[in-house]
């Protein structure tokens, strides 16, 4: 299950957890660790800058893939996960908590979290989204984190 308390971009795969200080981090979904297998490298574009929509703020490497985290929220970046580079498969073991990718300053998240969908009605999406696909079960389950060695 999806956590009910964040906000999807489901065709991407993307988690946006929204915070009262208009900041956001930034993360893949439990379905995007799964379809991309163990995580091996992530790299962050510069920290301080200001990303419009849909602009790469990190990039993820895995055994089966090379992707784009590509922003749905505009705003400055303002931290990076600095556990990453040097074990990426905490997106793995934890997608949804310590694998968090980025930290924005977002500039208008009203607009930005009206795009997402969330709750309720992301969950139905992306078991929507899994059916047309022929995607498995995720592998976690709503506030399951696997143990630090993996196992």
């Amino acid at each position: 299950m999806l956590p009910r308390d964040l906000y999807y971009l489901v065709e991407r795969h993307i988690w946006v957890r929204p915070y009262p200080d208009n900041t956001v981090t930034l993360g893949f979904t439990d379905v995007a660790q799964t379809t991309a297998g163990g995580m091996l490298t992530v790299s962050y574009r510069p920290v301080g800058k200001f990303y419009p929509h849909n602009k790469v703020v990190a990039l993820v490497e895995s055994g089966k893939w090379l992707g784009a985290l590509r922003t749905p929220v505009a705003g400055t970046l303002l931290e990076v996960n600095e556990l990453l580079p040097q074990d990426a498969g905490l997106i793995n073991r934890s997608p949804y908590g310590k694998g968090w990718i980025v930290r924005l300053e977002a500039t208008d998240l009203e607009a930005d979290l009206a795009e997402l969908v969330t709750g309720d009605t992301a969950v139905t999406a992306y078991e929507t989204f899994m059916a047309q696909n022929n995607l498995d079960d995720c592998v976690h389950c709503e506030g399951y984190e696997l143990p630090e060695d993996g196992g």
